[in-house]
């Protein structure tokens, strides 16, 4: 009688086991971060060659190299010279489009998240469909308006279209926000004996402070950014933002492009300065504990 010894082959150890359940997550994630890595510096390409271009001695794009081996500012210098007027009167409107736009909205929303108004949502409606308006109809219509009541050209005509513009968002924005904002933090100071005003100024204002950033931070991008306002309501050189301002000077600088896009690098810095500012308060909450 013949018996067969049956030899057990030995197990992986447990550490190897594990490993080879993590490491296909592990490839995926570098996988995944790897290509993120590239969609960025695609996107950003444009953004790199705009400040290689402006530090280029030759203010031409046709010889610029890839790297600014020897950089020149003499761009920034021009850019300064020649649109530094048109930066400072951008930043007046933007800041001041802010303030109007803030100035209105706000109680507008709170007036439609906490008053029972009738026809609430028509208004609403309303707004909507006044995002839908195709600016250059507004641009049309706001020239006929400011021609007549002497606002062409001047700093005052231009914060109010540019506010008007970015009005309907803001209350869509902070009214939503404050619809979710707890009810019983408003009754609490109405109880106290605070009114309306005091309620809205003390209460609801330090508790949308995020909705209220993140409208702002919008209206002025639109502004800062702003072309077609800028263009039909200004027919003169003594108000001039700097979007009209880069494009003229494409024309009569075309064959010094190291100028142009130091403009344009001094153009981004406010909004990339903004939106570094504010991104913390965009993703942050603000109810959180507000009612024990």
């Amino acid at each position: 009688m013949t018996t067969t010894k049956i030899t057990k082959r030995p197990s992986a150890p447990a550490s190897a086991s594990h490993h080879a359940k993590t490491s296909a997550p592990e490839r995926k994630k570098w996988g995944y971060t790897v290509l993120a890595i590239v969609f960025l510096a695609i996107m950003l390409f444009p953004v790199y060659w705009m400040i290689n271009a402006s530090l280029q001695p030759n203010g031409t794009t046709l010889e610029t190299s890839w790297l600014p081996l020897k950089p020149d500012f003499s761009g920034y210098a021009t850019a300064i010279n020649e649109q530094g007027g048109n930066l400072g009167t951008s930043l007046i409107i933007s800041l001041g489009s802010v303030v109007l736009c803030l100035a209105i909205a706000a109680p507008a929303a709170y007036a439609l998240a906490y008053f029972k108004v009738r026809g609430a949502g028509v208004v609403l409606f309303a707004i909507l469909i006044s995002q839908m308006i195709p600016g250059i109809v507004v641009a049309n219509a706001l020239y006929t308006a400011y021609n007549d009541l002497g606002l062409l050209n001047s700093i005052p005509g231009l914060i109010l279209a540019d506010s008007s513009h970015g009005i309907p968002f803001a209350i869509l924005i902070i009214r939503a926000f404050m619809n979710g904002m707890p009810a019983s933090v408003i009754e609490a100071a109405r109880v106290d004996g605070a009114g309306h005003v005091r309620a809205f100024w003390s209460i609801v204002v330090p508790l949308s402070r995020n909705s209220l950033i993140t409208a702002g931070l919008f209206t002025f991008l639109f502004t800062w950014s702003d072309f077609l306002f800028a263009l039909t309501l200004t027919t003169t050189e003594a108000v001039r933002p700097v979007t009209l301002g880069i494009f003229q000077y494409i024309g009569a600088y075309v064959n010094d492009w190291s100028s142009v896009m130091a403009t344009a690098v001094l153009a981004s810095i406010p909004a990339i300065i903004l939106l570094v500012a504010a991104q913390k308060y965009i993703a942050a909450g603000t109810t959180g504990g507000a009612v024990k």
